[in-house]
């Protein structure tokens, strides 16, 4: 077992408490990741404003980075409305924009070069594994590593990447203590498609460690990947992130996560404080006079409680 920074590793088979590490101090960053396959939703903008405020309370940077390595999905018409959005709003990010999908052959580089002895090329198809399935009785996730003898060279295969096989634990700023085992939980995660394109864990993992995040918060139903992303930094020689917080979920009249595929309407900034004292609202916050976006999120920031949230898995239906 490897130790990470700010984390509670637990024995496998006891599950106990075996080692605990204090991160050495650093600058507060944090970050705004969103995927710009449509546009902000009251969902993802409560992620942003806790983000912000959060790491803002701590006196941190805030970083935003567009995460558009799905170029089929994506479009600059939504980066660009994310962006109006957030300004018309008073979030202003630290720094530059990252863009992922000016970044891809860095992420290659990181497949061939330091990730390379835990990856390898795979063709497997659905119906593939559905047949292997059928023959052998079991279930295919994680992927049962058919191609595992492969290495890349001379085919353009989908990139399988081994995940650390064996108990990763981090303490939840806001889910309290969490242990995994990456690879039994995802098992050998695809990074890149056959068509070339990064999957999300991968640039993700790389982009966290190379901006030097120190605080990642984030919807709780990304929690589960948590660990194959640590497993991944550290497998890149990168700093790993140091405080991690997974946001209750908002949900839609249904019961079902706010999301673009279970169609969320998008914000309409045309009223930024009334959005931010919803937001705020839902977020358990607080209460902030009405007044300016800047006003309003300075206030917020002042006051930013963390307690509210502990423990929650729902913010509240819309």
């Amino acid at each position: 077992m490897h130790p990470i920074t700010d984390f509670l590793m637990l024995n496998a088979v006891t599950s106990q408490p075996t080692t605990t590490m204090t991160a050495p101090l650093r600058e507060p960053i944090g970050r705004f990741a969103p995927s710009p396959t449509g546009e902000l939703h009251l969902g993802s903008l409560t992620t942003a404003i806790a983000s912000y405020c959060h790491i803002k309370s701590l006196g941190g940077k805030w970083r935003l980075r567009i995460e558009d390595t799905d170029m089929a999905r994506c479009s600059d018409e939504f980066t660009e409305q994310i962006l109006m959005d957030l300004e018309a709003l008073g979030l202003g990010w630290d720094g530059d924009v990252l863009y992922q999908s000016e970044r891809t052959d860095l992420y290659n580089d990181y497949l061939q070069d330091q990730l390379a002895a835990l990856t390898y090329g795979c063709d497997c198809s659905r119906k593939t594994l559905n047949a292997y399935a059928e023959k052998h009785g079991i279930e295919t996730s994680p992927y049962p590593r058919l191609c595992l003898p492969r290495r890349l060279e001379g085919h353009q295969y989908k990139v399988r990447l081994q995940l650390a096989d064996h108990l990763i634990g981090f303490r939840d700023g806001i889910q309290g203590p969490q242990w995994y085992n990456p690879q039994q939980l995802e098992g050998d995660v695809v990074v890149r498609r056959q068509d070339g394109t990064i999957n999300y864990i991968l640039a993700a993992s790389i982009d966290d460690g190379l901006q030097n995040i120190s605080h990642i918060m984030r919807g709780l139903d990304i929690l589960p990947m948590t660990t194959a992303q640590i497993s991944i930094m550290r497998a890149a020689g990168l700093p790993t992130v140091d405080h991690w917080y997974h946001l209750p979920l908002v949900l839609n009249a249904s019961g079902q996560k706010l999301s673009k595929q279970n169609l969320a309407l998008p914000i309409d900034t045309a009223y930024p404080s009334e959005l931010l004292q919803l937001a705020l609202k839902l977020l358990l916050q607080p209460q902030v006079d009405f007044d300016t976006p800047d006003r309003m999120l300075a206030q917020a920031i002042a006051q930013w409680d963390m307690a509210p949230l502990q423990g929650q898995h729902t913010l509240g239906t819309t």
